[in-house]
């Protein structure tokens, strides 16, 4: 299975990265993690509905046919880690590969949004973007580490 994080925006700082492949590389084989960052469509004086359309139309090319979209969305299931764990195991037993969907700056195309097979929210709180993939990444780790008993997570 592979999970997939699809991150409008292409730049994030180097300890975002570093960050970044320093849990991916955590994974084991059955369980892949790959990152495609897409092209934050330029703001000048495009209407909103515009720049959805573009990222929208990015996000769709790079996530392949047959995958389980989850969009990360403010308005989204808040859920525990120990529910994300159940969720990731859910996930693999369905055999599906997942694509977990980051927004732009003004989130996603409300449509993408309402039309993903699931909405999660990481947080209540404001996040850098940047953050939010090292978060992410940590906590899809975190779910796996949980679902197989593995003492990186404890409670």
């Amino acid at each position: 299975m592979k999970l997939l994080v699809v991150a409008v925006g292409q730049r994030v700082p180097d300890w975002a990265q570093t960050a970044w492949d320093d849990y991916a590389k955590r994974f084991p084989p059955e369980l892949r993690v790959e990152l495609k960052a897409v092209k934050t469509e330029p703001r000048g004086s495009k209407t909103l509905e515009t720049l959805y359309a573009a990222e929208r139309e990015r996000i769709e090319a790079a996530i392949p046919k047959g995958c389980r979209v989850v969009a990360l969305d403010e308005r989204g299931t808040s859920l525990s880690t120990v529910a994300l764990a159940a969720k990731l195991k859910t996930w693999q037993l369905e055999a599906d590969d997942v694509a977990l969907v980051i927004g732009g700056p003004d989130g996603l195309d409300p449509a993408f949004r309402q039309a993903a097979h699931e909405r999660i929210r990481l947080s209540d709180l404001t996040l850098p973007h940047a953050m939010v993939r090292v978060l992410l990444v940590e906590q899809l780790y975190r779910a796996w580490s949980i679902n197989a008993n593995h003492p990186y997570h404890r409670e």
